[in-house]
């Protein structure tokens, strides 16, 4: 459908988005899960075209998606997966998904008639279970590899055309995007070939965080609820609780990241559990992270990837702002 940025669509009825799937209850290699039977019938905005996505499995850079998009405010909430609380954009196939013209935003369709196979879709959402009993789940971000296989090249210009074509990006951020993966790569390369004293900031990716110390890294409790304003810690402050893999107690720290230090925003959660794309398996977090309102992965060290991550904050790296002292 060639769909852009802004575009109005109808996400098809339940039994119609069935009938397009095989039977793991997959199009494409991609999942459609229970979580998004909610939208069905509802009429959407196109938020980004999913062509790319960044590869957060295996660490292989950027993927190529074939015909697919996520949905303004469309974002899995956990319910079918054990309570997941990573809060993913959703996958849409085009194949799910009709285009409304203008001339037809007042025209409904009728509703389908029939129940929708359910047991396909929650049958397909474990994979069963390791040897100790504990489920190893199946959603769209673990078959990600799967649904796009194919490696995208930095210099692969046809993307950052496509970035711009679609709306998810302008021209500037489009260029910037090839700019920062080209110098990445170089960095890489060098890493590779010559000795750390000759390396440019010490072979580091563009944004150049600073590692810590090996070992173990400090913590802060501050019982953060929802609906609290708090700052997020410059970037030195939050480099000094890293160790020397960008980590603090394993909950890792990067440049997208470090693009929000110094800004004021709300909680919007407190989240101990989250799917290990990896394994399959539910990971229970002993130091629960926060969830910010409207802070998102906006990809600008990673392609411009529209995939758009919820990061996940500790609060060692907030501090609480009173309500009394300026945002």
């Amino acid at each position: 459908m060639s769909l852009k940025v802004g575009d109005v669509v109808e996400v098809l009825g339940a039994q119609e988005i069935l009938a397009t799937l095989d039977e793991r209850g997959e199009l494409d290699e991609l999942p459609f899960m229970p979580e998004m039977l909610r939208y069905c019938g509802q009429r959407m905005t196109v938020h980004k075209v999913a062509h790319k996505l960044c590869d957060s499995i295996t660490q292989t850079g950027l993927r190529r998606m074939a015909r697919a998009v996520h949905l303004t405010g469309a974002r899995c909430d956990g319910s079918a997966h054990g309570g997941c609380q990573t809060a993913c954009s959703l996958y849409w196939k085009e194949q799910w998904l009709r285009r409304i013209e203008p001339g037809q935003l007042n025209l409904r369709r009728p509703e389908p008639l029939g129940k929708p196979n359910l047991p396909l879709l929650v049958n397909a959402t474990t994979k069963g279970a390791d040897p100790d009993g504990q489920a190893r789940y199946s959603c769209q971000a673990t078959e990600l590899l799967r649904a796009a296989p194919i490696c995208m090249p930095v210099l692969s210009l046809g993307q950052y055309v496509t970035d711009v074509r679609t709306g998810n990006v302008g021209p500037l951020l489009a260029l910037r995007g090839l700019l920062v993966g080209v110098f990445n790569r170089i960095q890489v390369e060098t890493r590779k070939r010559l000795p750390a004293k000759v390396l440019f900031k010490g072979g580091r990716n563009w944004g150049f965080l600073n590692a810590g110390q090996p070992g173990k890294t400090p913590t802060a409790k501050l019982n953060l609820q929802p609906g609290e304003l708090v700052r997020i810690r410059t970037r030195a402050e939050i480099e000094a609780t890293l160790d020397d893999n960008l980590r603090n107690r394993g909950m890792s720290f990067d440049e997208e990241m470090a693009h929000f230090c110094g800004r004021t925003a709300r909680v919007l959660a407190s989240v101990d559990r989250c799917i290990d794309e990896r394994t399959g398996r539910m990971l229970h977090l002993g130091n629960p992270c926060i969830v910010l309102e409207g802070v998102i992965c906006l990809g600008l060290y990673n392609g411009n990837c529209p995939r758009e991550f919820v990061p996940f904050w500790r609060e060692i790296w907030l501090e609480r702002v009173e309500q009394s002292q300026p945002a």
